[in-house]
């Protein structure tokens, strides 16, 4: 059994004091990994059925074999290791604003790290996936700034109304969404975790951006207090 608590880092950051701990979870006989900045939770290893989803969603209508995703916000890694899961991923960047997050895993505090850091097809890339989608250059990858992709997972705000930061609101204006469709291919996907309910402001402005947009109801058992919980995957698709 491992020690019932312990803060494996902790790291000043621009945008406040980020934290990792790990933790012992008598009631379930398992150890939590959490991630905060300052004292809000930012994520953890009791809750990862929409990050999974959010990868199983955005890749399930995509054909071929050697798709070129990009994921936004590396977190615990849940939702790329679901990505490098699938069978059709050819290609994975995962782009996070906080190096820290992303020394984490390579240096494998984090379970799923030297599974992420060993994967070839697998790129950790510190950079603002804000500012690349905004941007000009086609690609999200600044390695790669040429290349399209066939999908974009995001996983970084609490939701498109509850954001981290107040740079991230104009992502999800028409005008934000319809520039990060330029990142796309004809037929790419777009897809977003939300821990709301679907948000009919947000779908409309999907619609001003995608050829087809939906929004999935993720439910899941809390597994402390034994209630429902939901969250929100939206999946939209580019003109092909």
């Amino acid at each position: 059994m491992s020690l019932l608590f312990k803060e494996l880092d902790y790291r000043p950051t621009p945008i406040g004091v980020l934290s990792l701990r790990r933790r012992r979870e008598l009631s379930l006989d398992i150890d939590v990994y959490e991630i905060k900045l300052d004292d809000e939770y930012l994520m953890s290893s009791l809750f990862t059925d929409a990050e999974i989803a959010l990868a199983d969603l955005g890749l399930a209508d995509l054909a071929g074999d050697s798709l070129d995703v990009v994921v936004g916000g590396l977190g615990l890694g849940y939702t790329a290791k679901a990505a490098l899961d699938n069978p059709k991923t050819g290609k994975l960047t995962v782009l996070d604003t906080l190096p820290e997050v992303i020394e984490w895993h390579q240096q494998g505090l984090l379970p799923l790290g030297e599974q992420l850091s060993g994967d070839r097809r697998c790129e950790l890339v510190h950079a603002d996936f804000f500012g690349a989608s905004l941007s000009d250059i086609a690609g999200m990858n600044p390695q790669r700034p040429d290349t399209r992709h066939d999908a974009i997972l995001l996983d970084v705000d609490h939701s498109p109304g509850n954001v981290l930061h107040d740079d991230h609101k104009r992502l999800y204006t028409k005008d934000g969404l319809q520039k990060l469709a330029t990142h796309l291919v004809p037929g790419g996907v777009f897809a977003l975790w939300s821990t709301e309910l679907p948000e009919p402001w947000f779908e409309e402005n999907l619609a001003a951006a995608f050829d087809d947009i939906r929004a999935e109801v993720i439910t899941f058992r809390h597994p402390l207090i034994d209630r429902e919980d939901i969250n929100t995957v939206y999946i939209a698709r580019k003109a092909s």
